[in-house]
């Protein structure tokens, strides 16, 4: 069960001037469960992105990566539920292509104007057919106002949907930024996670929108993980329609740029920590900032150390305090000249660890009280520098091996 986390409603999504959403079920991998979303986008919208690295990219990241390369504009994408069409070779492509073509036709537009995704069981053939049968019922649905419908549809082992969504004024005029998410497990982001959507109404320019995708993705979704693996259909999208007045944002040094960034932040944070509230058979949701490092690398590599370790994420799962497993993780992140006896570590308001040593004033029933809790914060402070960043993780628990033992079943 997800830690602290409701599903989003319609009316707490607002929509998006230019955005359209539409689903349907296709009946993918199981009958009767929304599994195909479509968005349609008004003409003008721009569209940035940002995707897995892992070398097994399914044929939809490869297609995603060449239609947003050749085209400024974009006019809607497609997302299928509960089959990757990853390792399926030309086949997958040849999918991917016909997913496109089929959606094209309903949008209006040419298939080089459509972006397809996936998620699902991996190196199993792509149903085609059973979308190209459901998109007209998408298209049925289409609305502005149903983004936490939308969101239902592109859910895998989720067990809550994930939306989130902010009113900026930027400039004089309200900006809207809204999102979708999904994602549970196989997952830490690199340059992406799982699947995440949002959009704006506001007016960027193509080349200021790839500087802002990267930069949101870094300050959310890389800073996200629930086991260390990076999915092979890892993809973040920011779709940008220029609906809303107002001059279009040409630099990325002006004031209204760092006001967008800000925004579509406080969108894409949120739906960032929801996928570790929601990690697989998650109990407990964790928070990891690591302070006073020489730089941002090297305090991510430690928060990373920590966040992915399952000996540190069983330890929570069971409130148990066996606390040298966080100084075992401290010491596996790589950074080969740390001087241990310059760290200090806290486990929420308890000091666990001071200059390198036990604290003094550190009680194994306080370690025990502090574990308790559905929501922990774990602060490092390496004493080096000046860098500092937080991850976001979640405990493993008897569920997370029970649900990933069955997930083909």
């Amino acid at each position: 069960m997800a830690v602290n986390l409701k599903p989003p409603r319609n009316e707490d999504l607002h929509p998006v001037a230019g955005v359209e959403l539409g689903f349907a079920e296709a009946g993918i991998r199981k009958a009767n469960r929304r599994d195909l979303m479509l968005m349609r986008f008004a003409p003008g919208t721009r569209i940035a992105g940002v995707f897995t690295q892992n070398s097994f990219a399914a044929a939809p990241v490869q297609m995603c990566r060449q239609h947003l390369a050749a085209r400024a504009e974009l006019r809607g994408l497609v997302v299928n539920a509960g089959n990757a069409n990853c390792g399926t070779g030309e086949a997958g492509l040849r999918a991917a292509r016909v997913t496109c073509e089929a959606a094209a036709k309903l949008v209006g537009c040419t298939p080089e104007e459509i972006l397809p995704f996936s998620t699902g069981v991996i190196l199993e053939p792509l149903p085609v057919e059973r979308i190209e049968a459901a998109l007209p019922d998408c298209v049925a649905s289409l609305g502005a106002d149903c983004w936490a419908d939308a969101a239902t549809a592109i859910m895998t082992t989720d067990t809550v949907p994930k939306g989130a969504s902010v009113q900026s004024t930027i400039d004089g005029r309200t900006v809207t930024v809204t999102g979708i998410a999904k994602g549970v497990g196989m997952l830490q982001p690199n340059m992406a996670t799982m699947l995440a959507f949002v959009a704006t109404d506001a007016a960027v320019s193509r080349p200021v929108l790839d500087r802002l995708v990267r930069e949101v993705a870094d300050a959310s979704f890389n800073r996200v993980t629930v086991d260390g693996d990076t999915s092979t259909n890892d993809s973040f999208v920011l779709i940008a329609t220029g609906r809303a007045a107002g001059a279009e944002i040409t630099s990325a040094e002006s004031a209204a740029y760092s006001a967008l960034r800000d925004a579509v932040v406080a969108v894409a944070a949120p739906l960032a920590q929801a996928i570790a509230r929601d990690g697989e058979g998650a109990t407990k949701f964790i928070t990891v900032r690591v302070e006073g490092g020489r730089d941002e690398a090297e305090v991510l590599r430690v928060a990373r150390s920590i966040a992915n370790s399952p000996l540190v994420k069983t330890a929570f799962f069971a409130s148990d305090p066996n606390l040298g497993r966080l100084l075992m993780a401290i010491g596996n992140a790589g950074v080969t000249d740390l001087d241990t006896a310059g760290v200090n570590l806290w486990l929420g308001d308890v000091q666990v660890i001071d200059h390198g040593e036990r604290a003094a004033s550190y009680r194994e029933e306080d370690g025990a009280r502090v574990m308790q809790p559905e929501e922990i914060i774990v602060r490092v402070v390496l004493g080096r520098g000046n860098a500092s960043t937080a991850v976001w993780t979640c405990d493993y628990s008897y569920d997370y091996v029970k649900i990933n033992a069955e997930y083909r079943t």
